[in-house]
């Protein structure tokens, strides 16, 4: 605004430029010359007329009292008035700023009258159009702004799609683009941007097949290399994505974030040898480099090498970016080897960023499985208070220590409180159905994992526990059955859902059938309640030494476990 105040003034004062004051006690010859025609057009230019003068002072006023609409209207009027093309382009940017897609669209088109050639103007004539969802007018435009500035052209239609992010009109500029890719279909920026579109839509099958468009026209395209890594990647093709990369990286083989993007997708691809490989050539040029040492260290902890993964994460505890992720992670490390103390220790550094709630959780989960329950129970009890948003969480680990020490009911009530707020709680459902079986209350089980089968009929988990439930509870076995071979179907290869699926069958008195399940699940997790499956499949069809000898080495590492005391009293106790 202040810079059209100095215009005016300027303006205003021209005319007194030429004028000159006599001196005191001289008059003036009566003299009066007639100017040149050049003089003439010249004062023409620099001369401002009243009207627009009174119309550009009272719009910079409404302007400056955040009168949008009155300045918008004094500028238009003022625009049509001059042919000075900087009163059209003020009026035509405080319409975009409104939002006034009819004014904008006015000052825009009187902008373009006075200065065809500008490229402001034609990107706002551009914006107008597809706000207005003028597909022909934005197409013209579109082509204009090509033949002016084919070397900006991709980055200004990028430019336009950030710019209406929010107007929801993604389709509509994809269906301009697909208009213009018609009319120049050896553009390889129309089909770039059009696969980007169709990303940001998530509709990677058709931003791969736009993408491919663009790198057949130029084949070594960066930046498509790098789109047609990340849409291959997203659509599961991972050794399409490797070898994308790769290729980018040949172009420019010093770029480290292409270096670390190529093994990102090695870790995907499970080619973890590779993938430290990559990481240390970032190493080489960056010792200090946090991101690489931490990704190491996780490829390290997915191959069980604690070793190597602690080695790279005591790097990092000096590093404050990096501290507290580290000291996370040697949490869990030590937690492996049966540490425990040493883990709190390591979890309890973890006082901030995004996994400092998640280390105390850990801490809780640690202190539970170690029968530390009144320090649990105060530790749970400093989380309510300090997160509030975690509120679902902190009750389901809650309920897991009311659990834990036998207190079925006031683990089964805060459950059922939660639910009052949470009513489809996957979390809280399943939960609280697990509580209800040991309450004898199955028709709240079969209730609560009945409503999350309806929110996802193939939630494998809630399958599989009604399944097992109706085996174990109940002699529904024809429906547990149904419900079984679905989660076996969705899960083929998960231990419990297998072990589920053998005790139906030793229910129905299909031994061979039985072991085999049972024996399977067993080999893929050794687990407990799954021993005593197969233990008790191993007594009733005479191999009751191999049952026994099954039985006592699982006591020996856990000897409180209910499930194995269980099988014990019935049927160890009673055979001596």
């Amino acid at each position: 605004m202040k810079k059209w105040i100095e215009i005016i003034m300027a303006c205003a004062l021209t005319g007194c430029a030429a004028s000159s004051e006599q001196p005191p006690g001289q008059e003036a010859a009566p003299v009066v010359e007639k100017q040149s025609p050049a003089a003439e057009e010249a004062e023409r230019e620099t001369a401002i007329d009243p009207k627009v003068l009174y119309l550009l002072m009272a719009a910079e006023l409404a302007g400056q009292r955040n009168q949008y609409d009155v300045a918008l209207d004094g500028y238009l009027q003022a625009a049509e008035l001059t042919d000075d093309s900087r009163v059209a382009e003020r009026a035509a940017k405080i319409g975009l700023f409104v939002k006034d897609e009819r004014r904008t669209e006015e000052a825009v088109n009187l902008w373009l009258e006075r200065d065809k050639e500008n490229l402001t103007a034609r990107k706002i004539a551009i914006l107008s159009a597809l706000r207005r969802a003028n597909k022909a007018e934005a197409v013209d435009h579109l082509n204009a702004l090509l033949a002016l500035d084919p070397g900006g052209f991709e980055s200004t239609l990028v430019e336009m799609i950030k710019l209406m992010e929010k107007d929801g009109k993604d389709d509509f500029i994809y269906g301009v683009l697909e208009e213009l890719a018609v009319q120049h279909p050896d553009q390889a920026e129309i089909y770039f941007v059009q696969a980007l579109l169709a990303s940001k839509m998530q509709q990677y099958p058709q931003a791969l097949q736009k993408n491919s468009r663009a790198l057949a026209l130029q084949s070594d395209w960066h930046k498509a290399l790098l789109l047609q890594a990340q849409l291959s990647s997203q659509t599961g093709d991972l050794e399409a994505a490797r070898g994308y990369l790769e290729q980018a990286l040949e172009q420019t083989p010093e770029d480290e974030r292409i270096r670390k993007m190529l093994a990102q997708v090695l870790v995907e691809s499970k080619a973890y040898d590779d993938a430290v490989d990559l990481y240390r050539e970032v190493l080489d040029d960056k010792p200090d480099d946090g991101e690489s040492q931490f990704a190491i260290a996780l490829i390290y902890l997915q191959q069980q090498e604690l070793g190597q993964a602690e080695n790279y994460l005591e790097k990092l505890l000096h590093d404050p970016a990096w501290e507290a992720q580290a000291s996370f992670y040697l949490g869990r490390i030590a937690y492996n080897r049966e540490k425990y103390d040493k883990a709190l220790v390591w979890f309890d550094k973890v006082s901030q960023g995004p996994l400092a709630f998640n280390a105390k959780m850990a801490a809780v989960s640690l202190l539970l499985s170690q029968k530390r329950y009144d320090e649990a129970a105060e530790r749970i009890g400093a989380m309510e208070t300090k997160y509030p948003r975690q509120r679902v969480r902190i009750l389901l680990v809650k309920a897991e220590l009311y659990s834990e020490t036998g207190q079925y009911q006031q683990a089964f009530d805060i459950l059922t409180d939660a639910l009052q707020s949470y009513p489809d709680s996957r979390e809280l459902l399943y939960t609280r159905a697990l509580i209800a079986e040991q309450l004898d209350k199955l028709d709240v089980l079969e209730a609560d994992l009945l409503k999350i089968l309806a929110q996802n009929p193939d939630d494998a988990g809630a399958l599989n526990a009604l399944g097992y439930t109706l085996v174990d509870r109940t002699e529904r076995y024809q429906e547990a059955e149904a419900y079984l071979q679905k989660a076996l179907r969705l899960q083929p290869d998960e231990a419990v859902i297998i072990d589920s699926y053998g005790w139906l069958q030793f229910k129905l008195g299909h031994t061979d059938e039985a072991l085999r399940y049972l024996q399977r699940a067993y080999d893929l997790q050794p687990e407990n309640e799954i021993a005593a499956h197969l233990a008790e499949l191993l007594w009733v069809t005479g191999e009751k030494e191999k049952a026994r000898r099954l039985i006592e080495e699982a006591l020996e590492k856990t000897p409180e476990d209910r499930y194995l005391l269980d099988f014990k009293k019935r049927f160890l106790q009673s055979d001596e």
